[in-house]
């Protein structure tokens, strides 16, 4: 076990919507630093979501176990409070009460974003599914995981979103939805920091995971043959990224003076130094400032 593992050996993580993605990485890389990590999702191996995607959260606890830390697979449907709150009865009967990490990264939006179309053209239907998947569920996790932390005074929230900053996302009920995951970052920082537990913001950049390599119809392995389809995609970087960010988080002894404020992959890490799987450290922000919409590459 190494310097890193050893750091959050001991610790108990959550993380809501580790089936895939940001989620799953980001459950790895806790797992690689020595935590105990309860993964939940929607999905399965005995049953696949609305998504309609096979990865399933007994993989991810899977390799979360196999990178040295503890992987507990827990189907959860963080819309639903009963859900909820079993999966919390259950962290504090198995873990005596202690919760250190809760990553928020439950989305679900997949197939509900319609672009391309005004708001006023937009199905009222999928944009409430979006709202409720996208925010609720965070706040219902948020409810009934971080009283675990208050009766302990300390803890870290990470709230998984889209941007770090107020530029509009090109759908009205999408910015709504990531907007909104970033003001409950704040919001919860300014009542838990007088209780010595930090909430934050942490966006990726182009994020290249696996419904994102599928979208493209490449691989990780000639990944690079997208950027012919969408440039942008150069300055893209894959989950494990995100992963070495919540981890440089949760390991940062002074990560309370972050509380409240909504952070990037690519200054973190400037910061913490990390690198994404292949050793660069894509930089999304300069990337788009060089070549921002409309531009010619």
């Amino acid at each position: 076990m190494d310097e890193q593992q050893k750091q959050l050996k001991g610790k108990v993580a959550l993380v809501a919507g580790a089936t895939r993605g940001a989620g799953r990485a980001s459950a790895v890389s806790l797992g690689a630093a020595g935590a105990t990590v309860y993964c939940t999702g929607r999905t399965t191996r005995s049953h696949i979501s609305d998504i309609g995607r096979t990865e399933n959260i007994e993989e991810t606890a899977e390799m979360v176990s196999a990178k040295g830390g503890v992987g507990i697979a827990v189907q959860v449907d963080h819309s639903q409070e009963s859900e909820v709150k079993a999966l919390i009865e259950r962290i504090v009967k198995e873990q005596n009460g202690q919760l250190d990490i809760l990553v928020n990264d439950i989305w679900g939006g997949e197939t509900l974003s319609e672009w391309g179309k005004p708001f006023w053209e937009l199905s009222l239907e999928k944009g409430l599914l979006m709202l409720e998947r996208a925010i609720f569920t965070h706040i219902i996790t948020s409810r009934y995981a971080v009283p675990l932390m208050v009766a302990r005074g300390q803890g870290l929230v990470i709230e998984v979103t889209d941007g770090d900053s107020d530029n509009y996302r090109g759908n009205l009920v999408y910015d709504l939805a990531k907007a909104s995951v970033i003001r409950l970052a704040k919001g919860m920082a300014t009542e838990l920091k007088p209780k010595g537990i930090t909430a934050v913001a942490l966006t990726p950049g182009f994020l290249r995971s696996e419904q994102m390599l599928d979208h493209f119809g490449v691989t990780e392995a000639n990944w690079r043959d997208a950027i012919a389809q969408d440039p942008y995609f150069e300055s893209s970087e894959t989950p494990y990224f995100i992963g070495q960010a919540v981890v440089a988080l949760a390991t940062d002894s002074n990560v309370i003076e972050k509380s409240g404020k909504p952070l990037a992959t690519w200054y973190l890490a400037e910061e913490y130094g990390f690198r994404d799987a292949d050793g660069s450290q894509p930089h999304w922000a300069k990337f788009f400032a060089a070549h921002p919409l409309g531009s010619k590459f």
